[in-house]
């Protein structure tokens, strides 16, 4: 079930119901396990099984791990952890990818072969709960935390249906602990939550589906090569409509959790208000970036190396990270690039280092519309299905397209510049600043008046219940 749906209304409110019932913690904390496991089936039930086999291997594994001394024999539970869940990963998501690829392997040298017809299902959020799981057994095998003792704690912290299948990926020192104590939620975490939930159904529902997902569809779904205009109005509105539906998920997430009494952390931080790449990724899917950085980036040598070898590890983490969000080679190159920005960034910083005019040359607002518009090229390889429809857009941005006809409708333009121009001034608004702080400030009177108009907004506006873009991950 998604968010944005009657189904999980009804849900929610028989979860937040049970946990506020005066029943022992141990109880309560079978009433969400179970929950999650039922917020899980309502896709597809057979992949519980899926869920439940990463599950049970990696706390296994994780244990034998913890005991053993000998390097040898922990690494190789670590590498039965990793082989299960890549190996899960790798045959549900990438298997159709490998087979395409091998196809044209062959017919490079002059073999003809046919794959047999691909028809396996992709289980959702199979590539949130495996780092979940998976990140378990890597801290313990780097002495990172404590085993967890019960099954039942780790399968409740995998499974936990605020982040189950859209994230944010959380690690065991996030989550685990809070399931020690009873916990239910006070007043103002309550009303909080409640709050939260409504913001990021506003950011899901009104921006994202209502004001900005038809333009980038009709542009990234042409026929035709549209004009410079249009195919500007179709990207900018692209990245608007990613950016309010994974962080309106993350936002219900959070606010879900806080509403039963939990806390997790916030997982986006204004990101196009960034001044710079580096800044992009403190700000964007933030619990991705970390997960990179502490698994892969530092095991790699992080920066300790030698200056080379610093950008082929930034290069290997984002092409790594790419090809995570999708198996096509449209998501590689979108993390290259980014890559590529980040290794570019660096050594201008080196060089500003040692030439001080050069840092001067940077006003704030200047790099960040530099940075931000950068980005914007980068999701249309993200967007675009191959790299023939990506290579036209661009060709198109560039005004490489001059004959080609207007398709959108000056409502559209409008209501994509007003959109963008709305999130891109609340998150300069908002980049040194948290959202506490804000409403702390406020009249009482105002937040009900807000928080009343997106709740009314969000009730108007709902429509089909598009499942959020990330879920496809």
């Amino acid at each position: 079930m998604v968010f944005n749906s009657l189904t999980f209304a009804l849900f929610f409110a028989t979860i937040l119901l049970l946990h506020n019932l005066p029943l022992p913690w141990s109880v309560k904390k079978c009433n969400l396990l179970i929950g999650s496991y039922l917020f899980y089936a309502a896709w597809n039930p057979p992949f519980i099984i899926l869920l439940w086999a990463s599950t049970v291997v990696d706390w296994l594994v994780a244990m034998q791990i913890h005991r053993q001394h000998d390097p040898r024999r922990r690494k190789a539970w670590l590498v039965i952890s990793l082989v299960v869940n890549l190996g899960f990963l790798g045959f549900f998501k990438y298997g159709q990818f490998a087979l395409q690829n091998w196809q044209a392997l062959m017919s490079l040298v002059g073999v003809h072969y046919e794959p047999p017809p691909w028809n396996i299902l992709l289980p959702v959020g199979i590539s949130f709960y495996t780092f979940h799981s998976m990140s378990y057994t890597l801290d313990i095998y780097f002495r990172r935390v404590a085993p967890i003792p019960r099954l039942f704690d780790f399968a409740l912290f995998v499974t936990f249906f605020t982040q189950l299948v859209a994230g944010p990926i959380l690690r065991t020192a996030d989550l685990v602990p809070q399931f020690m104590t009873p916990r239910t939620a006070t007043r103002d975490q309550l009303l909080w939550g409640l709050a939260l939930m409504t913001l990021g159904l506003f950011e899901k529902v009104v921006v994202a589906d209502g004001a900005l997902a038809h333009v980038a569809d009709a542009v990234y779904g042409a026929k035709d090569p549209v004009g410079c205009l249009d195919s500007w109005m179709g990207t900018l509105a692209f990245s608007g409509q990613i950016f309010c539906d994974f962080a309106g998920y993350s936002t219900v997430a959070v606010g879900a959790a806080m509403s039963l009494g939990f806390s997790i952390p916030n997982n986006f931080n204004n990101p196009y208000a960034a001044r710079g790449f580096s800044d992009f990724w403190r700000r964007w899917h933030i619990s991705l970036s970390t997960w990179l950085r502490d698994y892969l980036y530092v095991p790699l040598g992080g920066n300790r190396k030698s200056e080379w070898r610093t950008y082929a590890n930034l290069m290997t983490t984002m092409l790594i990270g790419g090809l995570w969000h999708g198996a096509n080679w449209t998501f590689v190159v979108w993390g290259g690039l980014h890559g590529l920005y980040l290794s570019v960034e660096r050594l201008l910083r080196g060089q500003a280092a040692r030439r001080p005019w050069l840092a001067r040359l940077g006003a704030p607002l200047l790099v960040m519309l530099v940075t931000y518009l950068f980005v914007d090229v980068t999701w249309v390889f993200f967007r675009a299905k191959t790299f023939a429809a990506a290579s036209t857009l661009l060709a198109a941005m560039a005004g490489l397209h001059p004959a080609a006809k207007p398709m959108l409708p000056m409502v559209w333009i409008l209501e994509t510049c007003v959109a963008i121009g709305g999130i891109l001034a609340a998150q300069l608004y908002m980049r040194d600043r948290t959202l506490e702080q804000v409403v702390g400030r406020a009249h009482p009177a105002l937040l009900a008046t807000v928080w009343a108009a997106m709740g009314f907004l969000v009730i108007i506006t709902q429509g089909s219940g598009d499942a959020f873009i990330y879920f496809q991950f």
